[in-house]
């Protein structure tokens, strides 16, 4: 019987295509993992609020209503986790940093770090430079679905390029800081920044 014609290159083409998005260690998966440092919290988005803060100043803050109303952005992209699964063409809805940032009447940022706060004590370091020009948001939805309490809703911080952890659930409050500081996982031996391309999964990665 003769061979399906297949177009020269398809498949490697695909392949290469798929593999050149995995980061060093990393493994492809279609589910999407729950891992969380403590229990998950019973969020109702009425009591819900995100704050801005510079200092020990609250800069603004916004209830679920005033954040929905908030332009929304949809991001389609890769996310992955430190332990080592990678899940491709994910799809996110929310607010970007930059848009937040906006809403607050900032400018620019006031400071180079920020420290995301979350329910059940949770907090996590990013550099202002992985925040901005489209690079992250507070999201609320996935896959054109609210966020499930489980994956971090109401609202998560997404910073996709970073390591999953860097995405803290359950967000809450947005600390701005001159310097870095360690958040819960890099205060118990995780990278400072945790760049997946770089595999800067633990400290001296």
């Amino acid at each position: 019987m003769a061979e399906v014609p297949v177009s020269r290159g398809f498949k490697s083409k695909r392949q290469t295509s798929e593999q050149g998005r995995l980061p060093p260690g990393q493994y492809r998966t279609t589910d999407f993992p729950i891992l969380s440092a403590g229990p998950t919290p019973d969020i109702r988005v009425a009591d819900w609020k995100l704050a801005l803060q510079l200092g020990g100043s609250l800069v603004r803050a916004w209830t679920w209503d005033e954040f929905e109303a908030l332009p929304q952005t949809t991001l389609n992209t890769d996310i992955h986790c430190v332990t080592k699964w990678t899940k491709l063409d994910t799809t996110w809805q929310g607010v970007s940093f930059d848009d937040l940032l906006k809403s607050a009447g900032l400018e620019k940022p006031p400071q180079a770090f920020v420290m995301a706060h979350c329910d059940g004590g949770y907090t996590t370091n990013v550099p202002v430079e992985d925040l901005i020009a489209g690079k992250a948001m507070a999201a609320t939805r996935f896959g054109g679905m609210p966020l499930a309490p489980a994956h971090g809703g109401p609202a998560r911080l997404l910073v996709p390029h970073l390591y999953f952890w860097k995405s803290a659930k359950w967000l809450r409050r947005i600390r701005f800081m001159p310097e870095d500081e360690p958040g819960f996982w890099e205060a118990r031996g995780y990278h400072i920044y945790g760049d997946p391309w770089r595999e800067q999964r633990y400290d001296g990665d």
